[in-house]
This record gives structure tokens, C-alpha cells and sequence, in this order.
């Protein structure tokens, strides 16, 4: 299981160092794609395959479900660790997310998020009051 949160920077060619005790659940290689919020999701290859028999059930006939899939799948690229531990991301993904340098590495259950720092302090300050509400609400759903 995928959890908890790591500060990271991506160095000028792109390699970020993934926190030590992601590497193992990640897998030696994994897919790496636009998230939704702002930031890059990452899913360990079972993950993927999972994602992959779902997406591929959409029907064509709907918009929505076109552009999402083409969205998704043009963006997603295939990473593998170096020696170093680090993986290499596309451009494209770093701009998506508007990653300068400064970053934050996610865990969230089968998946983690790549996440500017600016973007992750933004997006935990507008919604750490609203944990709570946000729980009861899906209490309320069963979980």
C-alpha cells in the first residue's frame, strides 16, 4: 500500500528520486500520467492493467469518455528506477503539473500523486478545514 508524504526535488533533466519505500509496491517499472487537481498520478503496472480494462469498456459513442481516454493515454509514459532510484519524467508531465522544482510525492492507497509543492500546500490549505465534513459525508456512504 501506497502512503504517506515525501518532499523531493527534480533536478534540471527531469529525474526525480521516488521516496525509498514507494520503490518496492511501484514496482521496476510503472506508468506515469496527468492526474486530475493539478498533479501527475503514478500506478504500479497491476494498477495500470486494472485502470486499462475499465478505460477500454467506455462507450465511444461519448464525448466525455473520448476525451478523457485520449487525455489519459497520451500523457501516460512508461518509467523504470535507475541505479539511483530516480525516474525521468517527460516534459509534457512537469509543465502539466507545473513542477519547477520543489515537489511532493504522495502515497495514496494504489497510486501515488506528483505534486508541485506550491500546488500540494495550495490544494492541502483549501481543504485540511474541510476533512471532517468531508468524512462525515462519506460515512454517510457506507466507508
Amino acid at each position: 500500500m501506497l502512503i504517506g508524504e515525501y518532499q523531493h526535488n527534480i533536478d534540471t533533466k527531469g529525474r526525480l528520486i521516488m521516496p525509498a519505500k514507494f520503490r518496492p509496491d511501484l514496482g521496476e517499472r510503472f506508468i506515469i500520467t496527468r492526474g486530475m487537481d493539478g498533479c501527475l498520478f503514478g500506478f504500479p503496472m497491476s494498477s495500470w492493467e486494472t485502470i486499462h480494462e475499465k478505460l477500454k469498456n467506455l462507450p465511444l459513442s461519448k464525448k466525455d469518455a473520448r476525451t478523457f481516454t485520449r487525455l489519459f493515454y497520451s500523457a501516460a509514459t512508461e518509467v523504470e528506477f535507475d541505479r539511483q532510484g530516480r525516474v525521468n519524467l517527460p516534459k509534457n508531465l512537469i509543465e502539466f503539473a507545473k513542477i519547477d522544482k520543489e515537489c511532493r510525492v504522495v502515497g495514496v492507497s494504489d497510486r501515488i500523486e506528483i505534486w508541485s509543492s506550491e500546488q500540494w500546500n495550495n490544494f492541502s490549505e483549501m481543504n485540511d478545514d474541510e476533512f471532517e465534513n468531508i468524512a462525515e459525508d462519506l460515512f454517510d456512504f457506507g466507508f
